[in-house]
Formats: C-alpha cells, structure tokens, sequence
C-alpha cells in the first residue's frame, strides 16, 4: 500500500493496523532544539482516548505513546529536545477483539471501505477494518503534537458545533465549555440535550454524524502559496483524510454562493496600531491561498458511524447477497473523538507552512511599504 506519509518539509508516516500488535509513526524535518516529551503529545492522545464515557466505543486502549527516536537529552540540553533526525512514535495496541469481526470475514460492511479495499488490493483485514480503520488516527493526534511545536505561537482549537440534525446556538460560545462536557461542544445547553439524544441513538443501536469546526489563531499572513500550494487546498486534504469526513469548507463555505458581492467581501480598515483590520472573516481567514493573518475556521462533517447494529443488505466476496450487522465495540458518533483529530491534521499543515513560507522567503515583508519618491 502507497500513499502512508503526509506532508512536503514536515512530513508524516504512519503504520500499524486497528488489530495488530501496535501503531506508528515517522516524523521527518522537525527542526532540531525544540524541546519535546511524552508528556507533550499524551494530553492530546487523552482527548481522543476511546472508552472514556458511555458515549464513545468502549475499547479499553489507554493509547500511551512512546518516543523511539529523535529526541536527546544531556546536562547541556536543559531536557529532551529533538535532533533534527526522524521522530519514531509508537502505540501498543491491548484490547483487540478480533473474534467480534469472524461473521464479517468474507462480507462487505454498508458504508465501510470492505468493498473497494478487497478489490484492489485482494486481501483484506477484516479485523476492525485493518489499515483503513479510525485506530490509525491515534498516530496523527501524536504527530500533531510534535507539530505544534514547530508553531508555539499558533492557537489551534476545535469544538463539535453540530450532532445528527441538532446545532449549537453561537451566541452561546464557550471554548472554556468544551472541556467540561463528553462531546468538546462549546454550548453548555445543547452538550446537555446531545447526552439525551445520543443516549437514544446508542441504545437502538445506531448511529449520527457531526459537524466540527477548527479555528486556527495567530497565524502569520502569507502561509501557503496562490496556486497549488493553497493553504486551504491543502488543510482540506488533510481534514478529508480522516476517516468519515464527507465534506470540509472554510469561513461561511457553501453559505457564501447565497451572497452578494458586496455582502460576502470582508472590508478593511486600519487599527489602532496601524495596523490593516478585516471587518469580517467570510473568507475563514485565507485568500487566493494565503493566509491574512485572521483566524482560520474549518469546519469538517463527519458521516454516522457505518457500523451499526441494524441488519443492512449487502454482498460477500463470492459474489452472493447477504444481510450484515456489525458487532462489536463501536462509536455511536464517530465525530465526537475526530475532535482532536481536526486539530491534529490542521497542526500538522500549518507547520508544513511555516516552514515551507521560510524556506522561500525567510522573515515575512514589513507592512506598509514604503512609498517610491515622486
């Protein structure tokens, strides 16, 4: 299989399957001095976690990650810092359940990549969907990590807006709500309803999607480049990778082809410091690429989980039809815990960025430029 690594400077290679002995992954072009500990990239994996509460699946993984490589540390150091070499991280895997999978062996999952993946590649692990299972999505919650060290001035913060049909009331944003309710929501009252409603969806054995949204602060003008480097070209590659997604789109997104011109553009207008100041963000902070130094918003939806307890129609790799339900342990929405996911894959582009943005022009231009003499 092709296509593991992520990323151009800073780059990410994960490897391992959902049922296999451990999960993994390669960090290339870390700058080196940055200091760097397990400590660092664990209160991220905790976020993601499975088996935290009862609305999560309860695999018991306590997802502790381990620094192979990459990082030294001496009495002239101060503390384990990176070397400017490949970062190796590594997950142990303990609480498989392979024998949940066995009915499944030779049949297709309804929304799940059972089908196309046995064809094109002729062997398929069916234990937990193998490769193209979400457990891999713990290494890139590890890997975003080390990237937020590459942008210690970079905020970035997600929160789940939407569950299934129910949204949440923006006048009530709380980011300091987010950690305080299961479902990293930013609306205490709706965290509230949302216990009501997917305790429902659990208990009959179904499944809801999400909406999250991603809001990138402090990030410099200019990142990304106008043609096929897009800094949003690429964060929405990165946000369609994880498993699930369906759709991405940045500032109002679709809602903006409801507008005029004169409604959508967002206005400037000098600071107080002198400094240019936008009016509004319908762009999500990026323009013909790049970005303008406002916050970046992303905002990602995530199917329900295809594993569902409802018996669906389907076929096996024989060519004969079948009725398929998924046992097993399973996420009644999966978008809950692809909340530090998004954060992670928009941590990893913004360094790739950062450091493709000084490779080619060093410091950033001072703003105003000066005017040429009459």
């Amino acid at each position: 299989m092709s296509h593991n690594t992520f990323g151009h400077l800073f780059r990410v290679t994960t490897f391992g399957e959902s049922h296999g002995p451990a999960i993994g992954c390669v960090v290339d072009g870390c700058p080196p001095g940055l200091s760097l500990t397990e400590a660092d990239l664990q209160v991220y994996l905790d976020k993601r976690r499975p088996g935290q509460n009862r609305f999560t699946t309860q695999r018991q993984e306590p997802d502790v990650v381990r620094i192979l490589s990459g990082v030294f540390e001496d009495d002239r150091t101060g503390g384990p810092v990176t070397t400017g070499t490949s970062i190796g991280l590594l997950i142990d895997n303990v609480d498989q359940r392979s024998k949940d999978y066995s009915e499944i062996r030779d049949a297709y999952r309804p929304g799940h990549a059972d089908y196309p993946y046995d064809v094109k590649y002729g062997v398929r692990d069916y234990r937990g969907g193998g490769r193209s299972s979400a457990r891999e999505t713990a290494m890139r919650v590890a890997a975003g990590g080390v990237a937020r060290k590459v942008t210690p001035g970079v905020t970035i913060r997600a929160a789940l807006v939407q569950m299934g049909p129910h949204k949440i009331d923006r006048a009530r944003w709380d980011w300091a709500e987010v950690d305080r309710n299961p479902f990293f929501c930013p609306d205490a009252e709706a965290a509230a309803s949302w216990e009501t409603y997917l305790d429902g969806v659990r208990k009959a054995g179904s499944s809801c999607g999400a909406m999250i949204e991603v809001v990138a602060e402090h990030v410099p003008v200019g990142w990304g480049a106008p043609i096929y480097g897009k800094l949003d070209a690429e964060l929405a590659s990165a946000l369609m990778s994880i498993n699930a997604v369906k759709g991405v789109e940045f500032g109002l997104g679709m809602a903006a082809a409801d507008l005029s011109g004169e409604e959508n553009a967002d206005e400037m207008r000098l600071g107080n410091d002198g400094q240019p100041i936008f009016l509004s963000n319908n762009a999500g902070g990026i323009l013909g690429g790049m970005s303008t130094g406002q916050p970046i918003v992303a905002r990602f939806a995530v199917k329900p989980t295809s594993s569902i307890l409802t018996p669906r129609l389907s076929v096996d790799r024989f060519g004969a039809e079948t009725d398929i339900r998924t046992r097993g342990r399973h996420d009644p929405c999966v978008g809950i815990r692809a909340v530090p996911v998004g954060e992670a894959m928009v941590a990893i582009v913004l360094a790739d960025a950062y450091l493709r943005h000084r490779g080619q022009v060093g410091e950033s231009h001072v703003w105003p430029f000066a005017r040429p003499p009459v």
